[in-house]
């Protein structure tokens, strides 16, 4: 396994190879056990969405890792690729703007329905 990438240090290399657009990596190890890391990148448009996934799904394959899974490739306004340890979320604009997942991840607890949730 020392002859492989990191399985971020891939995404980020593939999605940079497809010129993918304000790429954040964000940590979430410490909020929650689904994944180590997130990665949310734009695209230019639904079309560059979706090869950008493909290229992330190809060049995880060729290293060795096995994607889980992969959500939203039919109208490609935000496809999410599931690789265990990280989670690519790509988006148009638009819809990156609309759902900004990094203000959610960022800070949590800001989330308007965290502190309804448990009463």
């Amino acid at each position: 396994m020392s002859s492989q990438p990191p399985l971020l240090d891939l995404v980020l290399d593939a999605l940079e190879e497809m010129k993918a657009k304000n790429v954040a990596s964000l940590d979430v190890r410490a909020m929650t056990s689904v994944a180590d890391d997130m990665v949310i990148a734009s695209g230019t448009s639904s079309r560059h969405v979706k090869a950008m996934a493909d290229n992330v799904m190809e060049k995880a394959k060729q290293a060795g890792y096995s994607p889980l899974g992969t959500e939203g490739e039919r109208g490609a306004e935000w496809i999410l690729v599931d690789l265990g340890d990280v989670i690519v979320h790509l988006m148009l604009p638009a819809t990156r703007e609309f759902y900004d997942l990094e203000r959610l991840w960022k800070t949590p607890d800001h989330h308007p329905d965290r502190d309804q949730r448990d009463q």
